[in-house]
């Protein structure tokens, strides 16, 4: 269910997927100071594998403009975006999502994350994604869940890997990243890969 909050700002539902070290859940309003400080203390270290961040990025009118934006595509079955927060402390370690749902023949959609420069490594995001495949799987009824990474991003393809997805294939000039079309290694799981 969307909410809308007292200020007049779409929300998506109010839903919290819990594992071991990590919880995901949408964002929400309040999130925006403990998100922008990561992401801003993590731009060099991000800003190499994400599209170009623009001028206003982290700004609390973008980022409030984001949460409605996400509010939308829930409840048009488009995307599902969750923050990735550690469970001691519960601040933002990170950020997954499933985007481009296809329905129809297809049941699938496309997974991408983050984590901020200081988490990286410890498995939070290797946890995140088992929690969104479980939620894709299961509450999504998806078939079937592809991620795409830089041939370069070696950590990036080996927390694929460990979570159980199998390499596909090579895309040239797939997306445009760091202001730059870049080619990308192609992965994917199916539901019944998923454990």
């Amino acid at each position: 269910m969307i909410r809308l909050f007292p200020e007049g700002i779409l929300s998506p539902p109010a839903l919290r997927v819990d594992g071991e070290r990590v919880f995901i859940r949408p964002a929400q309003p309040k999130d925006w100071r403990a998100w922008a400080e990561v992401r801003e203390g993590s731009r060099d270290f991000l800003s190499p594998w994400e599209p170009t961040w623009p001028p206003d990025a982290l700004t609390r009118d973008s980022f409030l403009r984001r949460v409605r934006r996400q509010a939308v595509e829930w409840r048009e079955d488009e995307a599902y975006s969750f923050l990735v927060f550690a469970q001691v402390g519960e601040q933002p370690v990170g950020g997954i999502s499933l985007t481009n749902v296809r329905r129809g023949v297809a049941q699938m959609a496309s997974m991408g994350y983050w984590v901020g420069k200081p988490y990286a490594r410890h498995g939070f995001i290797s946890e995140a994604a088992r929690l969104t495949l479980g939620f894709a799987f299961g509450q999504l009824g998806l078939h079937r869940v592809e991620a795409a990474c830089l041939p370069t991003n070696v950590p990036s393809m080996g927390l694929l890997l460990k979570v159980g997805f199998q390499r596909e294939g090579y895309a040239r000039a797939y997306l445009r990243i760091d202001g730059k079309w870049a080619d990308h290694v192609l992965f994917a799981m199916l539901k019944d890969d998923f454990r």
